[in-house]
């Protein structure tokens, strides 16, 4: 990577003095995310540096975030204190003079650097080849260029930057699918309304060049009275498609109308009044001509998989919606019922997939817990029932990701991945399947790929809490507070009196040394939980933080003599207590009991700051073997 600070020159002859002073600040500012992406500073040149990465991804990643901060920083500088950087990126061999590198890949990366706009970046093409649909902006190529001592033609690529106003190609074209308003003679059919919104969230998906949101962002504006530009700057997207959904008996009526957010002008409009059996059809034909109205290439293979979906019959398909949209009110009785719903469904029409794929991901996720199974029995029938959608459909984007999710936290992480990027390049707009991918790729410390995997995650559902937490908990970890800290706020903003919420940043607060914070928080959130054993683990968690070490193990002892260990605390929340007291033995003796029960959160082992002393431990390294983690 070679950077250049814009106008220095002129600025000297200007005003040596204030020059100097930016020149200085912009590398106070820039140098630490050379650190944080694992990239060595070569040297710095007056105004410039020269870094050296261990992959290109990571040079990306750290060259978009510098723009990021410097643009935020600009925003409020007067003018002789506005920092402008041009960034090139090439990918390729270097040879090691001393401290110095040299060669051809060096001279290219110059030259690379002097084609980006002010603020800007460009890479070459191997870059482009390794960071491809790896990130969320999208890459123009540029008109072929000289470049001088350059011998054989390259091409070069510029990042296309949020703020980027100027002309281009604007990339995978953003578009929301606000729910679907309930005019149905009976109020009991809103479910199918809000599953119909999820049906062409995922139709939609499939068309690649579509970056479509899901559905946890945009249900938050189910009946709102927001301005359709003001819901577009909110998800980041261009355009939103609205309707509305009349179900009489066996008789539809679906509108639907695709607007364009920047201009609250309609670019497509249409009703369909058709019978129930033709509701895949719609759905077909709805993606069809959004897609037209976008001017987005469908190609041969996405209009064919919109054509073959397979049709289940119309009452088992009424069932599953119920289920799916039971299943997204997260309590126990909702669960229930939305298994009697897949269930009620596969009885109607074996052949419906995608109620097999419904009922894995409940059964995988809740089955324990909110279904009365044991985690082998649910980790047992999760996997048979996403590996039976499959055969029904293997097609089905949402069968794939379940089965990769079973397969990873059974400890087959080749067979995880595999089935990850299965499903995404059925459905590159499955947020949920990026998060998961991004947790597979974190407990094997594969940082900046799972990184890159949140950054997807977060651009399909910007407004997910569920992304939020976890995306910032890993940046906690990675010490990128303030990175973690705007994560944690908008959370808050979300979900103000969640566990989530005070959770992470009772979480932010221990690792960044603010252990009087963290303590308020673990206290708050004691009155948080409703379940009995978690409000004991949250006041042992306290105890272990406030250093009040001696209550915390009278806590811990009490809770390994219950005759009831089924409600107890869990093996893996005694593991971490343990390791925060600093109790290696016991820790380790209740960390083999987590890995035989498959319930360790490895990320938190490999990266929070409480198992550092475990990590160093001779021990650790046959817990990570007995995950096939090395």
């Amino acid at each position: 990577m070679f950077t250049d600070m814009v106008g220095s020159t002129a600025s000297a002859q200007e005003d040596e003095a204030m020059a100097l002073r930016v020149r200085r600040q912009q590398q106070k500012l820039v140098r630490p995310f050379f650190a944080s992406h694992q990239g060595r500073e070569v040297k710095s040149m007056g105004d410039g540096f020269l870094v050296e990465f261990d992959s290109a991804l990571q040079g990306v990643q750290c060259a978009v975030e510098i723009q990021r901060m410097l643009h935020e920083h600009n925003l409020s500088a007067r003018d002789a204190s506005k920092i402008r950087l041009r960034i090139g990126i090439h990918l390729g061999d270097v040879v090691h003079e001393g401290d110095d590198v040299v060669g051809d890949s060096v001279n290219i990366a110059s030259r690379i650097e002097a084609l980006a706009d002010p603020g800007g970046i460009c890479i070459t093409d191997p870059v482009f080849g390794q960071v491809r649909n790896k990130i969320p902006n999208s890459l123009e190529k540029l008109e072929p260029k000289t470049l001088k001592n350059v011998r054989f033609p390259i091409d070069i690529y510029r990042v296309v930057l949020p703020w980027d106003s100027r002309e281009s190609h604007p990339g995978p074209t953003g578009i929301a699918v606000l729910p679907f308003t309930n005019i149905s003679p009976d109020s009991k059919d809103e479910y199918f309304a809000d599953g119909l919104t999820e049906e062409l969230i995922t139709v939609l998906s499939q068309l690649r060049d579509l970056r479509v949101i899901s559905r946890t962002s945009v249900m938050q504006f189910k009946a709102t009275t927001k301005a359709v530009s003001q819901i577009g700057t909110e998800l980041g997207v261009s355009s939103v498609l609205e309707g509305s959904v009349r179900k009489a008996g066996n008789r539809l009526r679906i509108t639907a109308q695709l607007i364009d957010a920047r201009s609250d002008r309609h670019l497509w409009a249409k009703t369909f009044d058709r019978e129930l059996d033709d509701v895949f059809a719609v759905q077909a034909e709805i993606a069809r001509q959004v897609a037209g109205a976008l001017e987005v290439e469908l190609r041969a293979a996405e209009g064919a998989a919109l054509s073959t979906r397979p049709v289940v019959r119309p009452d088992s398909y009424v069932a599953y919606l119920k289920g799916r949209t039971l299943m997204h009110q997260q309590n126990d009785p909702s669960y229930r019922a939305a298994k009697e719903q897949f269930d009620l469904a596969i009885s109607l029409d074996p052949k419906n997939a995608a109620a097999y794929s419904g009922l894995s991901d409940l059964i995988r996720l809740h089955g324990r817990f909110s279904l009365g199974m044991s985690a082998k029995e649910a980790e047992e029938n999760g996997l048979r029932f996403a590996e039976r959608a499959l055969e029904l459909d293997p097609n089905l984007a949402e069968a794939h990701a379940s089965t990769a999710a079973t397969h990873w936290l059974n400890y087959d992480f080749v067979e995880g991945e595999k089935e990850f990027k299965r499903a995404l390049a059925l459905n590159p707009s499955y947020s949920q399947a990026h998060h998961w991918y991004a947790e597979l790729l974190s407990w094997q410390t594969r940082t900046d790929e799972a990184l890159a995997e949140w950054a997807l995650a977060d651009a399909s559902d910007p407004l997910s809490p569920f992304n939020l937490s976890h995306h910032a908990q890993l940046l906690v970890w990675l010490g990128r507070y303030d990175e973690a800290l705007a994560k944690i706020r908008k959370l808050g903003e979300l979900q103000p009196e969640s566990v989530e919420y005070h959770y992470r940043l009772a979480t932010y607060y221990r690792v960044h040394g603010e252990i009087d914070s963290a303590r308020a928080e673990f206290t708050r959130l004691q009155a948080l939980e409703e379940e009995p054993a978690e409000k004991r683990v949250r006041r042992a968690e306290y105890y272990a933080i406030a250093g009040e070490k001696e209550k915390c193990r009278a806590l811990l002892r009490e809770e390994e003599s219950s005759p009831d260990p089924d409600h107890g605390m869990g093996p893996w929340a005694l593991a971490w207590i343990y390791a925060a007291l600093g109790d290696l033995d016991d820790c380790f003796r209740w960390l083999d009991k987590a890995v035989a029960a498959h319930s360790v959160g490895f990320h938190y082992l490999r990266f929070d700051p409480i198992f550092e002393f475990v990590r160093k431990d001779p021990r650790f390294a046959a817990v990570l073997a007995k995950a096939n983690l090395t």
